[in-house]
Formats: structure tokens, sequence, C-alpha cells
């Protein structure tokens, strides 16, 4: 896929609020420092599209960008983050389960987790909820050129091996992915591209 044209579109908290074109939906998410505005802004090969920032949990809102014309990309914030009140974090934690749970547009979630580290409990939660709720969803896996591949590979395996041991038959389909070497661009965007051609060719979307 040739990304022609990226743009921002709206920023809000509330689910009723997002745009309502009947267009395919990819949200993105994970823990606050993950590199979740670098991956976007590599996919998209746009430099500020996701503002990034040296201090994690930026992202507060659920933040729309259109692009080309026929799908968007969904910046949701992070979850996790330590340094925001719990009362924040339980704002947050609202809207982005009534997005996940109430929007109809929604066609796949990207949970982001650090390839760097070993499973950590709280991806694994949530990717549990994901499960439960029935949203389909992908693992990326970032930050790639920061580890060998052989410690990666570990990673990825330690991973399944959780995935499994939680009750999952198989390992999610997941992406490899680097923001500063631009590893795994394409092949998270043949996914949408696929995903997306199936929609438009049945017209059955929303």
């Amino acid at each position: 896929m040739k990304i022609n044209t990226a743009e921002f579109v709206v920023s809000n908290s509330e689910v009723a609020k997002c745009p309502n074109e009947p267009l395919p939906e990819y949200a993105f998410i994970g823990r606050s420092n993950v590199g979740k505005s670098s991956l976007i802004n590599m996919l998209t090969n746009r430099n500020s599209l996701a503002k990034t920032s040296g201090r994690p949990g930026k992202t507060q809102l659920i933040n729309h960008f259109k692009i080309n014309e026929n799908w968007y990309l969904v910046d949701l914030p992070g979850y996790g983050y330590a340094r925001v009140s719990k009362s924040t974090k339980e704002v947050f934690q609202k809207f982005i389960t009534d997005y996940f749970e109430r929007r109809e547009q929604l066609v796949c979630a990207f949970v982001l987790v650090d390839i760097r580290h070993e499973a950590q409990k709280i991806d694994l939660e949530f990717i549990n909820y994901l499960g439960e709720a029935e949203v389909p969803f992908c693992i990326i896996f970032t930050k790639a050129d920061k580890i060998s591949k052989g410690k990666a590979q570990q990673h990825i395996a330690a991973y399944q091996k959780k995935v499994i041991e939680n009750g999952w038959e198989e390992m999610p389909q997941h992406f490899v992915t680097s923001s500063t070497e631009a590893t795994g661009r394409d092949e998270v965007l043949a996914f949408i591209e696929e995903v997306n051609d199936g929609i438009f060719k049945n017209q059955g979307f929303i």
C-alpha cells in the first residue's frame, strides 16, 4: 500500500463524537513507552503526524487520522502509565473500553509490544481482554533494531508460550517492526490493504 494522503481529523474522549463515516478503522494501542507515535509516523511516512514525546503518556485522547481518504488510523492512549493519577487512568480506561466495545467501524486493533522485554503481565492481560471482548487484533512488536535477532525470537517465543498458556489455541498474527529502520512497514500496510480489499469488495461494511 502506498500512503498518498494522511490527515489528522479529530481528537476526543467520547466514542459518540468519533467520525460517523462508514470507513474501516485500525486502532493502535500499547503501553505508554512502546513507541506508538514513532511507529505511526513510520507507517504513514510522515515525520510528525503523531506527536512524539520524551514523556510517555502524551496521547490522552482518541485520535483519528484519515488515510488515503478510505480508512482511519486511530491512535489510542497508552495503558499502564504510572505517572497519571488513578482517576485519570479510570477515565482513559472508560473511553478505551467504550471504543473497543461500541465502535462498529473498528475492524482490527494492533497491540504494540516492546520486543526488548520478556512477556509483560499488563500486555497479556490486555490481549486477553480483547479476546474476551471478541475484538479482532494483531500484535506489533516494536523497537526490533534495539535487540539482536536471536533475542527477539526468544521473546516472541516467550509471548507465544504465555498466550497459549492463557487459553489461546495459537499465537495471534504478529509483525516485527522498527520505526528507525522501517522494518515491518510493508507487511503491516499489506495486511491493512488486504483487509480493506475484502471489506470493499464485499460491500458489507457497517
